[in-house]
């Protein structure tokens, strides 16, 4: 079975009704016979030698030891000791064409077969009565997306442990890359070699995490940005997860992953169900490949945001807990004269909430810091033209509430005693329906009261020791499929209602909660030298208009650096671009130039939310170039960052990519001007001049003479 889309191929092996193997993941083969087919097949099958099994290995897109695997198999359970080992074998294949998903699925016979875009469905039974159903879909960007689900058909508890998938990469596929973490420190690359054994990543926190592996991807060696065969893997699910890479002796090579189901779990009595969460593959020649066609695929979805994302202020680093009316109107009365949409009320505005020591689970408006309510502060900014948006932490609770002094049964514990504390709160179990109700009721109370078109939703601490207060068995698999549907109803109660996935910052990014949500915030750090990094990876999965980017104060609060406005705006400007900063203690000047950012914001957004992502790597580590280029290439916007002294003056050309090469551009540096910029133009600097595309991308253009944490803005119009 052959499927074609977005410049990739994948061909699937089902040899004697056994679960298919992928045969290839990869560049698009183009149109291939039957005899194509089955030489690459063939060609995938492991060679005969000395002390291995008398068969060819058939590695599927579950592993079953049963034909000679030996690494991480794809189903691990059993029925009190017995059936951890079925006899599977391929009951039906059906082919949902992707154009046409609303029409009956095609069978799919036992010769080749070649398709477009779309899923296949593969239906697989077993006498021991566990049977399994196997998604396997080709979108029309080229992103591959798996899942998979186990029914327990007959009498008789099935004790499910693990059920995984994994995708194929070549040989040549000898490099890794996955990224690490912590608070204030998301998405931080590391790289290592591909050798034999299992290099896994395992997330235990019951969220994504601020350390989560993002994208495990296998490369050639020395892949970049803009060169080298790639794959790569992410796990869409924010719970306990695993994500891994495996090289076995036989010279297979896989990625996989899946939820990580903690003891007891899952339970299927007959006729139950388990779904895995999706897994999504993409390959690409070099790194910018892989992420533009995640990209694509993202902003296909039906639910993706389609206005433009609005210019927003979050008031947490001007005014932390101390939330006073005036204040609050003077930060908006700025926020609407330097260009601002959106003005985002944080923490500290319901229940004894005056610090984070209490108040976490009573979603009601303090009276003794509102005594009328948001409404007046809701209108204010309404009145401004700006929309409102407000902080919320449902999934967690302090000890000191009066929901927990009412109910510390609702608390997600161990029996017997509560779990450490973390940030003086612990987790309310909204997998329990009582709780669940409990805090839908109040949001929906606060946002039927109020004019509110947006929620930042955080989650911040760690689910460890979480046992349900319904059974006592672990809770997190049910706590995080109860955080979506708590999302997607408020979401269908309030239509226009925006959501943000914070977790202590970016401890929530994956595809999983992207289905029910509209933006990310990428870090707490909001420092622009940190953030620099933390941009370029978090957009490996994510495009640009939904990572939280915001101009920090010029004094971070995190780090304690000094910034201009020029390195924390034309660092915040790459994505869903806001303000953090408390603008009441902000300069004429610095209000002007402020200003400035925003106006360009909105008029080039259209161009940095729909444009692909461009990345290069420089020789010198120092200096970063970047940009988005429009879907035809007649537009682009790059940025010139220095972030350090050389080793060398001057440091020589730096180059661009990703323009039509035969296109004739008028280069404008576009940056917002400043006294302390530390920038004069040279007369070598392309403002206003005109070069080809292939000059630019091969010849390139003299370094500019920039003092470290600086930004230089040049747009190209064809």
């Amino acid at each position: 079975m052959h499927l074609r889309a977005g410049g990739v191929s994948v061909l699937l092996s089902r040899p004697d009704g056994r679960i298919p193997a992928i045969a290839h993941w990869g560049a698009d083969l183009g149109e291939l016979t039957s005899h194509d087919a089955r030489m690459v097949a063939l060609s995938t099958e492991s060679a005969q030698v000395a002390n291995c099994p008398d068969a060819p290995m058939h590695v599927g897109v579950i592993p079953e030891p049963r034909w000679g695997w030996a690494g991480r198999p794809g189903l691990v359970g059993h029925r009190d000791g017995q059936a951890w080992a079925p006899d599977f074998s391929v009951q039906t294949t059906q082919f949902l064409p992707h154009a046409a998903s609303d029409t009956a699925a095609q069978e799919v016979g036992d010769g080749f077969s070649e398709f477009g875009p779309g899923r296949l469905i593969v239906d697989v039974g077993s006498p021991d009565g566990i049977d399994l159903t196997i998604t396997l879909e080709l979108t029309p960007e080229g992103v591959v997306r798996a899942q998979s689900t186990v029914t327990n058909r007959i009498d008789g508890h099935y004790r499910l442990d693990d059920l995984s998938m994994t995708l194929p990469v070549p040989a040549r596929a000898t490099e890794l890359q996955d990224f690490a973490g912590h608070w204030g420190q998301e998405r931080r690359a590391q790289r290592a070699p591909f050798t034999v054994g299992l290099h896994l990543r395992e997330g235990r926190k019951g969220r994504t995490g601020a350390d989560a592996a993002h994208l495990m991807i296998a490369g050639e060696s020395g892949f970049g940005f803009r060169q080298g065969e790639v794959w790569g893997l992410h796990t869409g699910f924010s719970g306990n997860h695993r994500t891994w890479a495996e090289r076995e002796y036989s010279g297979q090579r896989t990625l996989g992953g899946g939820e990580l189901l903690l003891p007891g779990e899952i339970v299927l009595g007959k006729d139950e169900s388990y779904t895995t969460p999706w897994l999504y593959g993409a390959y690409g020649v070099g790194l910018d490949a892989q992420a533009n066609r995640l990209h694509d695929w993202i902003r296909s979805r039906p639910q993706h945001p389609r206005r433009e994302r609005p210019a927003t202020l979050n008031v947490w680093e001007a005014v932390y807990f101390d939330h006073r009316l005036e204040k609050l109107q003077q930060l908006a009365d700025l926020a609407a004269r330097i260009g601002i949409e959106r003005f985002v009320l944080d923490d500290g505005w319901f229940g004894s909430r005056r610090d984070d020591t209490s108040g976490l689970g009573d979603w009601t408006v303090s009276p003794e810091v509102w005594p009328n309510g948001l409404a007046p502060l809701v209108q204010h900014v309404t009145s401004l033209g700006m929309e409102f948006g407000l902080w919320f932490e449902p999934e967690m609770i302090n000890v000191d509430s009066d929901l927990a002094r009412a109910h510390p049964d609702w608390i997600l514990s161990p029996e017997g005693r509560p779990p450490v504390s973390s940030r003086f709160q612990q987790v309310l179990d909204i997998g329990n329906p009582q709780a669940y109700e409990h805090v839908r009721n109040q949001m929906v109370r606060v946002l039927t009261d109020n004019d509110i078109a947006y929620i930042k939703w955080d989650h911040n601490r760690d689910l460890l020791e979480a046992g349900s207060s319904v059974d006592g068995a672990p809770g997190v698999h049910r706590q995080t499929l109860a955080a979506y549907r708590l999302m997607a109803e408020l979401k269908e109660r309030f239509p226009r209602l925006e959501i943000e996935s914070c977790a202590s910052g970016g401890g929530r990014v994956d595809l999983g909660v992207l289905e029910h949500t509209d933006r990310f915030w990428t870090s707490d750090c909001i420092d622009p030298a940190e953030r620099q990094e933390m941009h370029r990876w978090t957009q490996q999965l994510v495009p640009p208009e939904l990572m939280g980017s915001h101009v920090a104060a010029g004094h971070s609060h995190e780090t304690g650096r000094l910034h201009t406005v020029n390195f924390r705006a034309g660092t915040a400007l790459w994505g869903h671009f806001g303000v953090e900063w408390d603008l009441t203690q902000a300069s004429e000047a610095e209000l002007d130039e402020l200003s400035e950012w925003v106006s360009l914001y909105k008029q080039h957004r259209g161009l940095l939310h729909h444009g692909r992502l461009v990345r290069l790597d420089q020789a010198d580590p120092e200096w970063d170039v970047h940009g988005v280029v429009s879907a035809d290439g007649h537009e682009a916007m790059f940025a010139v960052v220095c972030s350090g002294v050389s080793l060398t003056d001057p440091v020589g050309r730096l180059t661009l990519a990703g323009l039509d090469p035969n296109t004739l551009y008028t280069i404008t540096d576009v940056t917002p001007a400043a006294e302390d910029a530390g920038f004069t133009a040279p007369s070598w600097w392309p403002n206003g001049t005109t070069a080809r595309g292939s000059v630019l991308q091969h010849a390139g253009f003299h370094t500019p003479n920039l003092r470290p944490d600086r930004i230089r803005l040049l747009h190209l119009s064809a």
